[in-house]
């Protein structure tokens, strides 16, 4: 059991090159349900399209360690409360989550993520997890993973072509990619694309950027 929980911190640092690949596209590949993923290197990829992921999923990922502690005290009191909430997950938890946990919700899955996104955090460039999270991300309804899948799926063109629109559509699909489609946007997409094309361009999200050379 400890050599099980363990695991993940001696892989995390050899993840800092390969392509590796997302608990779920293992257990797709296991069940026989379709998968399709291109790996594309950060710097092939739009660069619209991480400023539209990292506006709509984790507004602070320059700057914090791996987890957001201000969101995650959101998360609880809101809970507390009986309020039904996004899960306040940032960027390199659902690296951790999607590289070596589980799917769903679950207090221990989140007891073992929160200390597994530290230490991703720690041994891994801003700029490494957030190409991680790019090519493991669940971004079609039916197997598509990554930016190259998902953007060929949806506009049938590579990532590398995708302007600020089509970065913003992609990144509103992201919590649901199966109900929600950047291919046939609905109003809700289309309105979540909106604001996250107009957030991306914000001055404070590109001083993040320059200071903390996430690309």
């Amino acid at each position: 059991m400890l050599a099980v929980l363990l695991l993940p911190y001696v892989l995390a640092p050899l993840y800092r090159a390969g392509h590796p690949v997302s608990t779920l596209m293992v257990w797709r590949y296991l069940t026989g349900a379709p998968v399709s993923r291109q790996w594309i290197d950060f710097s092939a990829i739009s660069p619209w399209l991480p400023r539209a992921v990292v506006t709509a999923e984790d507004a602070k990922f320059c700057s914090h360690h791996g987890i957001d502690w201000d969101a995650l005290r959101d998360v609880i009191d809101d809970a507390d409360d009986g309020e039904v909430t996004r899960g306040g997950s940032t960027i390199t938890q659902q690296v951790a989550k999607n590289l070596f946990l589980w799917q769903g919700r679950s207090v221990v899955r989140k007891a073992l993520e929160l200390p597994l996104a530290l230490w991703i955090d720690l041994v891994m460039p801003k700029q490494r997890i957030l190409e991680l999270y790019l090519n493991i991300a669940e971004l079609g309804p039916s197997g598509q993973f990554g930016a190259e899948a998902g953007s060929i799926y949806a506009f049938g063109r590579p990532s590398s072509t995708l302007g600020p629109r089509e970065s913003a559509l992609l990144a509103a699909i992201l919590p649901n990619p199966v109900r929600r489609s950047a291919r046939n946007p609905g109003s809700g997409v289309r309105r979540l694309a909106g604001i996250y094309l107009v957030r991306a361009q914000a001055p404070g999200l590109q001083r993040c950027w320059r200071e903390n050379r996430a690309y």
